[in-house]
């Protein structure tokens, strides 16, 4: 029996069969328009679900034994996926770990489901309402990442996009202008949740 990996088919480098164009496509060369100037700006989310590498087939004993045929209905069945909120998700208590399905998503935003304080800054799609201005970009801290930080408060310059997708800290963050800032902290009371 010969070695699994010598029936994979490899092309030569030098080969005509090697595409110019196998990495990424710049805007304007596809027909899909997402509203970025480079590809490199969109960044990429991997889909939601289990990864090929952890299904039955990948180690050769499966490849022998086959598949049963009710795991692999289990696997294509086309049943709803559901969210997880509270300490994962917008709004929800944490910890409270409560589980809505995706259908109804208009009970994302009720007071009754968040158990929160802030429940009534959140609308029905689960977006905090307070955080409406603008979506800050990567975050730039006034030392580069490079030099010795002099600086005793946490600061960073907002850089744009800057060549990827932000990570989620710095997605959740967003410009306030000093005029929009709460009228609680302007007149020496608690900042909200404190």
């Amino acid at each position: 029996m010969s070695d699994m990996g010598d029936e994979v088919y490899q092309p030569d480098d030098d080969a005509s069969e090697v595409r110019e164009d196998a990495g990424v496509l710049e805007p304007e060369d596809t027909l899909i328009d997402r509203g970025v100037d480079s590809a490199l700006d969109e960044g990429y989310s991997p889909p939601e679900k289990p990864l090929a590498a952890e299904t039955h087939g990948t180690t050769a004993e499966e490849q022998r034994e086959r598949e049963p045929l009710d795991e692999r209905l289990a696997r294509e069945s086309d049943a709803p996926a559901e969210v997880v909120t509270g300490s994962e998700g917008r709004g929800g208590e944490a910890g409270s770990g409560q589980r809505i399905d995706q259908e109804d998503p208009a009970e994302v935003g009720s007071a009754e489901w968040a158990g929160d304080e802030r429940a009534g800054t959140v609308d029905e799609l689960g977006h905090d309402t307070e955080a409406a201005g603008r979506r800050a970009g990567r975050l730039l801290a006034p030392d580069e990442g490079t030099h010795p930080d002099r600086e005793k408060d946490t600061v960073g310059t907002d850089v744009g996009i800057d060549g990827g997708a932000a990570s989620a800290e710095e997605a959740a963050v967003h410009v306030v202008s000093e005029s929009e800032e709460p009228a609680e902290a302007e007149e020496g009371g608690e900042p909200p949740g404190s």
